[in-house]
């Protein structure tokens, strides 16, 4: 079980995964959106080869449009 903080918020996983797997589980896919883990910006191309371990801290942030 890993341990991640998203958003300020713990959540627990059962497995490590990668963003783009965190991504669906968010629900949050085909949404324009930034991941920042650990202070460091995730480039959309890594999402697939980035894994997430526990003690990870993120910040998911969804472009919203508008004016």
């Amino acid at each position: 079980m890993i341990q991640l903080t998203i958003n300020g918020q713990p959540r627990q996983f059962e497995t490590p995964i990668n963003v783009t797997q965190l991504i669906d589980h968010l629900a949050l896919h085909g949404k324009r959106i930034a991941i920042e883990c650990n202070g460091e910006i995730i480039p959309r191309s890594r999402f697939s080869e980035q894994i997430l371990v526990h003690g990870d801290q993120l910040e998911v942030v969804v472009a919203v449009g508008g004016g």
